[in-house]
Parts: structure tokens; C-alpha cells; sequence
């Protein structure tokens, strides 16, 4: 017995020492946290339940020339509601109240929001949504609602910020203005003058720090933040928004007309390099159209016929022809290598000059005064177009420029067919539409090529910060002397050339048509084949003021595939409403010229904003500039989605309106 009680005294006196040293060893942990390692885990505590979230910068304005907003930040709000922090007194006094201010804000019944805001009281929600996406105005309303306007702690309301970038434009000239988007990687994305000039417009961000609640949310710890963001700086771009709606306009029109793949416009003030207008369309599936890719800065492609003009200048520049050289274009047909190269014409022009022969777009007239010239030295033909910087990037700040090619002896892609093929822009030769257009441009200007620019000025507020000048690529590309006879043979071109279409007596043109084969190389192209119809040029002729290239890819050749018939419309629409807009004076005898469509459209704007002031007009059909400006006329505030014609409205045809109403624009 008594050994068994001793046993079991061992054991008590066993589990008591062990006590005493888990507890020992508990006070010392104690001790060491508390005194020795208190600061971090302290620390680790509240990086746990505090942390610094950024708060993004607000983007600058993106601005035309003129000041019509391009891109712009706008602040929208959440607002929250802790259904914890108010006190009983506070809640009960402020309940109903801002139940009815919450009411008449949103719509729904007093009743609804006491309703729902005592529920989340009952559930001790502390990040209970109140409203989504809110304007600055609707902001500043709600946060002076009865309970919130007593702040964050003692009335609950929590407002989170964030910035949206819109377009006021809507799509058009979308891929031009371009987006800056960082992926959770920290990887950018940069497109259009969005992304080229992000450095100016991104400004610095701020910093708010923010409590960990339940559910893994996070909740400001006051109104105030850390670090306050700053903004970024405002671009003026070169853009016309005017200039830019004809071109958009301009080119849907026929793109939907031919049904085509894909087009690009360009204009380009002559003297400058300032680009007014750039519009890209892509089609969908459905058949419609939108800034799908940036075709005029990227796609870089054969050119076809819009290339003879670089060989021209070469062949007069080596003095090896002269505009009067007379050329044998036979029949219209020609074999080399085992090829044959084509004239449009059937049975050719007979002998011709070289002026004639480039006005009519003679391929074998190009060909053969070219070939009969450098075959022997095609290199010096090579650095003839070299000479002329057709082989050079241009350096845009906008990213993604296609890079050009222009083929030489020695390369891979060089064969005895090259040289005669690149006399009408063939042969692997590779150009963008803004490249092809900086070459006219500089014919246009003299023989000075001028660098093509997107952006004037950096501002902040109305500081300038920075400016951006003109930009001179080659003071002359060629003697004064050939800029005068390929404008006299741009000129011949439009009024009895290829492009006799498009001449208007009262107004000059000149430029160049271009009707190239592409994808060519695949087995079905005899079956299905596809074009690339282009137009470039300048206007007026004697005093150029603007350049301007049109390429359409792929038009459904049973409607029509010419350049001239095809691309030349769009140019010279483009040129009228841009005449109608900033006519030059000295360029016209006759001033009272009529343009039918441009007369329809004034009179039916002008009818329209004489005869309504306190009813609204019916606006259907009218242009989106002309509507905006009817309806701003009024006194009334425009919102619109969409591009092109009106095709619906907010507020019906003949209903009374009042100062500062709003009404909406579906445009299509």
C-alpha cells in the first residue's frame, strides 16, 4: 500500500514540475514579446489590419487644337455606409431623413432604404454599399445627406474614388487618342498619344491608408489621405475635331458602300507636318465598322501606282528622262523575266511622253523608262529612293510604326523582276500611308519633308510646360525644279488623268491614284482577288495647305476596286468640306460656289437654328457636329453615344424645352 501511494506521489510531483516549467517557459515567451521582439510583432500586426493603398493620379486632358476635349479623367464615387461606428442617437435621429434624401436621389421608397439601412445596422455591416459610380455633383450631394454629413466616424459614410477615362469623341479617332493600361504585372500597354506621351499625362500618385474589417474588406481610416495624388499635365494635340469628323465620315461612307476590310485617312497640314485628322476603321463580322488598329501608323504594304511618283523624281533627278521623254507602250502589255506587266487600258496609249505616261498610270510606260535606264546600274536607282529617306522609320511618339522596305541588290528578296516591279511599286517594296503621305507632303511643301506630328504643346493649367516644334526630316528631297514638274503632272492627273473623276473646276487637286494587287501570291486570287485602292495629294495646288492619303484595303471588287473610284471620292469630300470650312481667298474667281451635298447639309442646319427656340427640332439624320451645335444654341446639355448621323433622341420632336435640360443623342 504504501508503495503504491508513494508511486503516485512520484507522478503528482512529476505533472507539477512540468507545470511549472511550461509556465516558466510561458512567462519567459511573455517577457521576450513584450520587451525584446514587442516592435515587431507590433509591426506585423498592423500590416496585417492597416495598409497604404495607392491612389491613381488623375491622367491630364487630351485637347485638339482647338480645345474640344479628346480624353478626359472623371471622378467617380462608391459610397458606403458602417452601420457601426454611428452611435444609437445618431442612427435614430438621422434615419428617416436620409432615407428620404436617399428616396428622391434614387428613386426608390423612404421606406426601402430605412428598411435596409436598419438590417445592416442588425448585422453590424461596416462596408454596406449605399451607391455606385457617382459624378462629382452627385458626390457632393449625398455627402451632405442627413447622418453622412457628420463625417466618417460619427456619421459612417465611407467614399472610395477612382478615375475613368472617357472620350467625349465616343469611337471616333479612338485608336489615334489611344490608352495607357498597366496589368497586374506592372506591365504597360501603350497605344495611340495615350501611351507615346503617358510620361506627361500620368502625373503621381497618392496614398490612403485603410483598416482591415470583416470579410477581408478595407475601410479608410479618415477622409484625408496620406499622400495626396497629383495631377497630370494636359496635351494639345494637332488634331481638328472638325477636320477629324469629315475624315471619319468620309471614309465609313465608302467602306460601308464597297464593303471593305479594312481604310486609313490622313491629313496633314502642309507646311507644318501637323497631322488634322486620322481615322482608322476595321470591319467586324457583323459587318460594321470600328478604330480597330492603327493602319496608317502600322500596316505597312505594297503601294502600287502611288509609288511612280518616287520613280519619277529618281529618273528626272538623274536627268535620265525628262517629262517630255517619249515611251512605247505598245499594246498595253509587256513581257519580262517570263512576266507580263499589264496597263489597265485595253490596248495601251501607243508612244507617249513620261508625263502622260505617269498621268494615265501607264505600268509599262513606268516600267520600261525605269528598266531601259537602270538595268544596268539598278543600285543607283536603289539610292536614288534611299536619298529621299524612303528606307527610314519615320520616329514617331506614337508606337507601332510598320517599318518600311525598300529592296536592294544583294538582298534575299532581290531578283532580276525587282527593279522593273518597284517602277510601279511592286517587288517587296513596303510603305505605311503616313510614310507614302510625309513623301507627297514634302512635294506638296516645296521639296521640304517635314516630320509628321501629333501633339503641340504640354500645359499645366495655363502654364505652358513644354512645346513641340516643327521638325524638318530634309530641307529638299529633290531640286526645285522636279517639285514643279511632278506637281504639274499631280495636277494633269486629277483633271485628265486617272483621277478625271473627281475634278471640280471651281476647286484644284492634285494627286495620285493607286489601284494595287494584294495577297496576289495565294491560289485562290484568281477566283476571289483582292485590291488595295489608294489616293494621295494635296489642295489647293498652287498654294498647298493640306495633304491627305486615303487607302482602302479590300473593297468588293464587283462594286469597284479603282483608286479613283474607290479612295478618290473620300479625298475629295474630305478637301470640299475642309474648303468650306477655311476657304483660301486668293485660290478662287468664282466664290459663290455650290458643293450639293455641303449646301444640304448648312441649309438643313441653318432652317433648323433659326426656327426653333423653345420647342425641340427634330434632329434626325443631321450630322453630330450640327446637331450639338443646335441643341448648346438652345441652352441645353448634350449627352451622346455613338458616331455619324442622329438617329434617335431623348426629348421628342416638338415638346416644349428649358434652359440647362439634357437631352441624349443615339447616333449611328
Amino acid at each position: 500500500m504504501a508503495t503504491t501511494e508513494k508511486n503516485i506521489l512520484y507522478r503528482i510531483y512529476f505533472v507539477a514540475a512540468c507545470m511549472l516549467l511550461l509556465a516558466i517557459g510561458v512567462g519567459v515567451k511573455l517577457l521576450d514579446i513584450q520587451f525584446l521582439e514587442g516592435d515587431k510583432y507590433e509591426q506585423i500586426a498592423q500590416q496585417r489590419t492597416y495598409k497604404n493603398f495607392v491612389i491613381p493620379a488623375n491622367r491630364g486632358n487630351l485637347y485638339d487644337a482647338g480645345g474640344n476635349l479628346l480624353a478626359t479623367s472623371v471622378p467617380k464615387y462608391d459610397i458606403r455606409f458602417d452601420a457601426v461606428t454611428v452611435s444609437d442617437k445618431n442612427f435614430e435621429e438621422n434615419l428617416l431623413p436620409l432615407s428620404e434624401e436617399l428616396s428622391k436621389m434614387f428613386g426608390k421608397s423612404s421606406a426601402h432604404y430605412a428598411k435596409t439601412l436598419r438590417t445592416a445596422r442588425a448585422n453590424k455591416h461596416r462596408y454596406f454599399l449605399i451607391a455606385r459610380n457617382l459624378g462629382y455633383s452627385e458626390y457632393i450631394r449625398i455627402k451632405n445627406f442627413p447622418m453622412f454629413r457628420l463625417g466618417s466616424n460619427r456619421g459612417g459614410i465611407i467614399v472610395e474614388q477612382r478615375t475613368v477615362r472617357e472620350h467625349p469623341l465616343g469611337k471616333m479617332g479612338e485608336r489615334t487618342v489611344g490608352y495607357e493600361r498597366q496589368d497586374d504585372s506592372g506591365y504597360y500597354t501603350r497605344v495611340g498619344l495615350e501611351g507615346a506621351f503617358g510620361p506627361y499625362l500620368r502625373g503621381k500618385e497618392g496614398r490612403r491608408l485603410k483598416q482591415k474589417i470583416a470579410k477581408g474588406q478595407w475601410k479608410p481610416i479618415s477622409d484625408n489621405n496620406e499622400v495626396e495624388p497629383k495631377d497630370g499635365y494636359d496635351l494639345i494635340s494637332t488634331i481638328d475635331v472638325k477636320i477629324q469628323d469629315i475624315a471619319h465620315h468620309a471614309l465609313l461612307r465608302q467602306l460601308e458602300k464597297y464593303e471593305a476590310d479594312h481604310g486609313s485617312v490622313v491629313v496633314m497640314e502642309t507646311e507644318t507636318g501637323e497631322i488634322k485628322a486620322i481615322s482608322n476603321l476595321g470591319r467586324t463580322s457583323e459587318g460594321t465598322y470600328f478604330e480597330k488598329l492603327n493602319y496608317a501608323v502600322g500596316e505597312s504594304h505594297e503601294p502600287g501606282s502611288t509609288f511612280k511618283l518616287m520613280a519619277m523624281i529618281v529618273a528626272l533627278e538623274d536627268k535620265v528622262i525628262d517629262t517630255s521623254t517619249v515611251v512605247d507602250t505598245d499594246n498595253g502589255i509587256m513581257t519580262i523575266y517570263g512576266r507580263k506587266v499589264r496597263d489597265s487600258h485595253r490596248g495601251g496609249y501607243g508612244k507617249i511622253s513620261a508625263a502622260k505616261a505617269f498621268e494615265v498610270s501607264s505600268n509599262v510606260g513606268l516600267v520600261k523608262l525605269i528598266y531601259d535606264n537602270y538595268k544596268d546600274k539598278p543600285q543607283q536607282f536603289v539610292d536614288g529612293l534611299k536619298d529621299m529617306h524612303l528606307h527610314e522609320e519615320l520616329g514617331l511618339a506614337i508606337k507601332g510604326e510598320g517599318e518600311p522596305y525598300i529592296p536592294a541588290p544583294g538582298d534575299k528578296t532581290w531578283s532580276g523582276l525587282s527593279l522593273p516591279w518597284m517602277a510601279y511599286g511592286y517587288g517587296s517594296i513596303q510603305l505605311t500611308p503616313l510614310q507614302t503621305l510625309t513623301f507627297y507632303n514634302a512635294i506638296a511643301n516645296g521639296g521640304e519633308m517635314v516630320k509628321p506630328r501629333f501633339i503641340k504643346e504640354v500645359k499645366e493649367w495655363d502654364r505652358t510646360v513644354e512645346k513641340f516644334e516643327k521638325k524638318v526630316i530634309d530641307p529638299a528631297i529633290c531640286s526645285p525644279e522636279t517639285v514643279e514638274k511632278v506637281k504639274e503632272m499631280m495636277k494633269n492627273v486629277v483633271e485628265r488623268g486617272t483621277g478625271k473623276s473627281l475634278y471640280e473646276p471651281h476647286f484644284s487637286m492634285a494627286g495620285k491614284t493607286g489601284t494595287a494587287q494584294t495577297e496576289y501570291w495565294m491560289k485562290d486570287w484568281p477566283k476571289n482577288p483582292r485590291y488595295i485602292s489608294s489616293f494621295v495629294g494635296f489642295f489647293p495646288v498652287e498654294k498647298p495647305k493640306y495633304s491627305c492619303i486615303v487607302v482602302i484595303h479590300k473593297p468588293d471588287y464587283r462594286t469597284g476596286y479603282y483608286g479613283a473610284d474607290v479612295s478618290g471620292p473620300v479625298f475629295k469630300r474630305i478637301a470640299q468640306k475642309i474648303f468650306t470650312d477655311t476657304p483660301v481667298l486668293d485660290e478662287f474667281s468664282k466664290l459663290d460656289t455650290v458643293v450639293p451635298v455641303i449646301e444640304k447639309d448648312y441649309n438643313k442646319y441653318f432652317s433648323v437654328a433659326r426656327k426653333y427656340k423653345e420647342i425641340m427640332p427634330n434632329l434626325k439624320g443631321m450630322p453630330a457636329m450640327d446637331a450639338i451645335s443646335v441643341l448648346e444654341n438652345l441652352g441645353l446639355r448634350v449627352q451622346f453615344s455613338g458616331s455619324g448621323e442622329v438617329k434617335r433622341q431623348s426629348i421628342s420632336p416638338g415638346s416644349k424645352i428649358s434652359n440647362d435640360q439634357i437631352v441624349k443623342l443615339i447616333l449611328g
